[in-house]
């Protein structure tokens, strides 16, 4: 375990700012203490300073995970979220799509939205903006890029796609299908 190097903060922060802006300080200075970014085996985990310091203890080879895991890098070195980022995404979202139910399943099999599947959608949003996906009750489900902005959508065609998968909930359930 060890902190982030600056081209490495530099690539997650940059990650994070794009789908929830200038609420990354919110992340690292929360009202609970501090929290940080610890990069372990390629894998960026985000955990408080004082889980931190109880895993610094522990031996870099039987350390198998700490905090939660946000993302990881690539062997090109660019940086992935990971879907059990969401949780840290949802609250602080810029922009937001909110899913019909019939759409749902859709998303959650890892397919991109059309515009006959959006319920609503956060006004301003731009197209290639960073986007997290809710259901109508409010249960985040995924995030994406949009592909159209708010007012590209109002004139599209109902079967336009509107949102570009790019991680949902049903990743656990696909991932264990491949590994068996």
């Amino acid at each position: 375990m060890r902190p982030l190097t600056e081209e490495e903060t530099e690539k997650v922060l940059g990650k994070l700012t794009y789908f929830i802006g200038d609420n990354v300080a919110q992340l690292i200075d929360r009202s609970d203490g501090n929290y940080c970014f610890r990069n372990h085996k390629e894998r960026v985990y985000y955990c408080s300073e004082k889980l931190m310091r109880q895993a610094s203890v522990i031996a870099r080879e039987p350390l198998l995970a700490f905090g939660t895991c946000l993302g990881k890098f690539t062997k090109t070195k660019k940086f992935y979220l990971h879907i059990t980022a969401l949780d840290y995404l949802a609250p602080y979202a810029k922009n937001r799509v909110w899913l019909k139910s019939q759409a749902e399943q859709q998303f959650l099999y890892g397919n991109n939205i059309l515009k006959s599947g959006i319920g609503r959608m956060s006004e301003a949003t731009p197209s290639n903006a960073g986007v997290v996906v809710f259901s109508m009750t409010d249960t985040p489900l995924g995030f994406g890029v949009s592909a159209k902005s708010t007012q590209d959508c109002k004139k599209a065609d109902p079967t336009a796609v509107v949102l570009l998968h790019q991680c949902d909930l049903g990743e656990y359930i696909r991932s264990e299908a491949t590994l068996t």
